[in-house]
């Protein structure tokens, strides 16, 4: 993977890319890292970070070496906004899964320092009750010391009894690089690049 382009922001989902390239989704809470996850795996400032969160309010579209998209969902759970704000990302999120027959896989972010919230676990319903397939990335764990980074696993565990450690949830951190090589990996081999 060495060729990340900026497509667009969608904000209806009519004007969704209608070239049915397959699509990585990265879904998560609000300011668990999706925009730092896609600059350290291309190298590149491309995604806009913030340190307020809430701050993606579309659907984010890459496109990489010209065979699939990597998009970028709204992050959820964030209280600062109206909860009309929220129920509309949300909506949006949810009829993304439902319209779009591209998604190949979802990257479910957690922040590895934090047991599953609520809206974590009503994600990870979600996407098995529309079997999507899907994989945890404990996200910052670069914070955390050995022993914190077992319990994240175990937690992971705990609440998603049926996510497989090392095949579907990777320890991954922005700052060091741990996970990138996996990921990268991951995502070669489901598009043969």
């Amino acid at each position: 993977m060495k060729k990340i382009e900026f497509v667009k922001p969608v904000y209806n989902l009519k004007d969704i890319p209608k070239d049915e390239l397959p699509a990585i989704v990265l879904c998560g809470r609000s300011n668990v890292g999706k925009s730092s996850f896609i600059n350290s795996m291309f190298n590149t400032k491309i995604a806009q970070t913030s340190s307020s969160p809430g701050k993606t309010k579309s659907l984010n579209y890459y496109l990489i070496d010209g065979k699939f998209y990597i998009v970028d969902l709204p992050g959820f759970g964030f209280a600062k906004v109206s909860k009309q704000e929220r129920d509309s990302w949300r909506h949006l999120i949810e009829e993304y899964f439902t319209v779009s027959a591209s998604v190949k896989l979802a990257l479910h972010f957690i922040d590895s320092r934090h047991e599953p919230m609520a809206p974590d676990i009503e994600l990870n319903t979600f996407l098995r009750t529309k079997d999507i397939a899907y994989v945890v990335l404990l996200n910052k764990s670069d914070k955390l010391k050995q022993s914190e980074l077992a319990l994240a696993k175990k937690n992971i565990k705990k609440f998603f009894p049926e996510t497989l450690m090392n095949e579907n949830c990777f320890l991954y951190s922005s700052v060091k690089g741990t996970g990138k090589k996996e990921v990268a990996r991951m995502l070669a081999s489901l598009f043969q690049i």
